[in-house]
């Protein structure tokens, strides 16, 4: 009987050594791949192995100096080895390597205790960073001190300023709740240095696509103007320049949605055919200038100001906030249509400003989803609107037509999509 509890008591653990097996040898074999590493497929396995025969000791016995000691073991072996064989002109002096079977030490402990999928997935992304490890350091390389710094910001826009805002509604309404609408602030500038780190690692490499989307992202409007005075230069730039433009006003319908994703996932329902007729119409109008385009290796890529510094954070808020309130009092006073009037005109030059006063006076029940995707729409709408009437002014008829083949039809997807919308709500 007793037998046949051990062997009931051995399998059952089975699967916890057999998954530690499985993320050593994944780890262990990217690291095979490196000639001046000192472990290999089979030493990560059993490290791996051996995290989870120390974490079963430790729990086993009440004590984790088995745990605490198996890490040390590990550590000063893989050490040591290094520096027996010290060689000052490898690749890799052993730092790499040493941090990654340490993790991976670590990965079978947590398995034994529970955390499977944890420890896959830390698995998964440790061979990734293993792995590229060439694109990481190109990719340091091309970030100037610019970009560090726009990467301190957003951090200290997220984890110093945010976490000290009081979460309470005050003011008018009590639509005014300084964290939130700080909150707001970190989520636009997020999606934005997104942006702004890929369009400067993209730089002037690839192609007109990736530099409307990426230009979208940080910033739709300094796009179109970017590219409405280069296509002064050429008819290449001409060309060119349409496509960037038509791209990058296609990104904001995508760049709303992420937003509205995160804020209130409730609205997809209602606000996903709407943007998604709109996106459709404008890709169908933008492939026909795609297929007119000759391909070329150095496409400029756009000048765009650091999306993140704390000026332009603060602006955005007041912007927010001003809009918030103008909104809920127009509201107030003249029910949906001021709520409207609101969405035209702070449309013209920021949509993710009554976007999100949309989506926040949803969330505090003051507007109904039909209200909320129209007004959005409408904004998106008047942003349509002033774009071209930039893209005219500041460049000159050609381009303008051209563009609004594109941006008029994304107009008219969501114009019908909002009509059907209202019909059946």
């Amino acid at each position: 009987m007793n037998i046949e509890f051990l062997q009931d008591d051995a399998l059952f653990h089975l699967p916890h050594f057999a998954t530690s097996l499985a993320i050593g040898l994944f780890i262990g074999l990217e690291r095979e791949r490196s000639p001046s590493a000192k472990a290999g497929l089979r030493t990560f396995a059993l490290v791996a192995l051996f995290g989870t025969l120390a974490a079963m000791l430790s729990e086993k016995t009440d004590s984790p100096w088995f745990l605490v000691t198996g890490l040390l073991i590990i550590g000063s072996m893989v050490i040591a080895a290094y520096l027996r064989t010290q060689d000052d002109s490898a690749v890799d002096p052993g730092t790499t390597t040493v941090a990654a079977i340490i993790i991976c030490y670590g990965l079978g402990a947590i398995v034994w205790y529970g955390d499977t999928k944890l420890a896959i997935m830390l698995a998964i992304v440790t061979t990734i960073l293993l792995y590229f490890k060439t694109e990481l350091h190109g990719m340091t390389q091309n970030l100037d001190r610019r970009d560090l710094v726009s990467i301190l910001q957003f951090a200290v826009l997220t984890f110093i300023i945010l976490p000290i805002l009081p979460d309470e509604n005050i003011g008018p309404y009590q639509t005014i709740n300084l964290y939130q609408i700080w909150l707001m602030v970190v989520l636009i500038s997020g999606v934005s240095l997104a942006g702004y780190v890929a369009l400067r690692l993209v730089g002037e490499r690839h192609g007109a696509v990736l530099l409307g989307l990426f230009g979208g992202l940080v910033s739709s409007t300094a796009t179109t103007l970017v590219y409405t005075r280069l296509s002064k230069n050429s008819q290449y730039f001409l060309q060119l320049a349409t496509i960037v433009i038509m791209i990058a006003n296609l990104t904001v319908l995508i760049r709303l949605v992420i937003v509205s994703a995160v804020v209130s996932p409730d609205i997809l329902p209602k606000l996903l055919p709407v943007l998604g007729s709109g996106l459709l119409f404008g890709i169908g109008a933008a492939l026909y200038w795609w297929k007119r385009l000759v391909q070329h290796n150095n496409i400029p890529a756009p000048e765009i100001n650091n999306p993140v510094e704390l000026r332009t954070a603060a602006s955005f808020g007041l912007l927010y906030a001003a809009v918030l309130v103008f909104a809920a009092w127009l509201s107030d006073i003249a029910g949906n249509r001021g709520l409207y009037v609101v969405a035209l005109v702070s449309g013209l030059t920021d949509v993710d400003a009554i976007t999100l006063t949309s989506l926040r006076l949803y969330g505090l029940g003051k507007l109904q989803d039909f209200e909320t995707v129209t007004a959005i729409s409408l904004g998106i709408l008047s942003n349509i609107v002033f774009k071209l009437g930039l893209i005219y002014f500041i460049g000159n008829t050609l381009i303008a037509k051209r563009c609004a083949t594109s941006m008029l039809a994304s107009a008219a997807g969501i114009g019908m999509a909002l009509l059907i919308l209202g019909i059946t709500n």
